[in-house]
């Protein structure tokens, strides 16, 4: 199931779903959250207006939910985000499911960091099988995802500071890059998700 609360890129992330095998569901449903096997949820926008989003459609107590019952989630762009505690963009809450606090990006950049670039692997992992070394993936963003626990980026980029690109901890994998944007390689990490969800199924 691909989250729906009207947070922007559902279609491409559907579609690189389809092309890998998939036959994604979109739904902001509570309830069929609550069902599902399988969860992806994108988003690009504003922190703070994603969770007045999922929580005027009833939707953070479901990932909250879904999350710990250890079912395979990937989240996507803001969808890494939204896992934090907290956000330097706006004053909400984020989900709390990982320590850790949204920052902005540095003074002196371009902002957004938007485009290719460099994603360096720590260790290992099985939605990043057969892609040597991270590998160049596509960025849209202004704001990164700081987790208390440094352990858990497995993946980092440098945009002016070292920041988590990618995390996992577990049934959840989070980017902060778009797949659905990147081109074979990002089409290899959805299906590499999808192997590693049926395995742990």
């Amino acid at each position: 199931m691909v989250v729906d609360y009207e947070a922007g890129n559902l279609r491409s992330v559907a579609k690189a779903l389809e092309a890998v095998g998939a036959r994604p569901k979109v739904s902001g449903d509570p309830k069929e959250l609550d069902a599902a096997r399988i969860v992806v949820l994108p988003g690009v926008g504003a922190g703070d207006a994603a969770m007045c989003a999922l929580e005027t459609r009833g939707l953070v107590e479901p990932i909250r939910r879904y999350v710990a019952s250890g079912r395979p989630f990937l989240g996507v762009c803001m969808g890494l985000q939204l896992l934090m505690d907290e956000t330097e963009e706006g004053k909400a809450r984020c989900l709390g499911i990982v320590p850790g606090r949204v920052r902005r990006l540095p003074a002196g950049q371009k902002v957004p960091h938007m485009g290719w670039n460099q994603v360096a692997l720590s260790r290992e992992h099985p939605v990043f099988a057969g892609i040597a070394g991270g590998g160049n993936f596509y960025f849209v963003h202004s704001y990164y995802a700081d987790p208390t626990d440094g352990e858990l980026a497995i993946g980092r980029t440098d945009y002016g500071v070292s920041f988590c690109s990618v995390l996992a901890r577990g049934n959840l994998v989070a980017t902060q890059f778009h797949p659905e944007k990147s081109g074979q390689r990002g089409l290899q990490v959805y299906a590499n998700f999808l192997r590693f969800a049926r395995e742990r199924a």
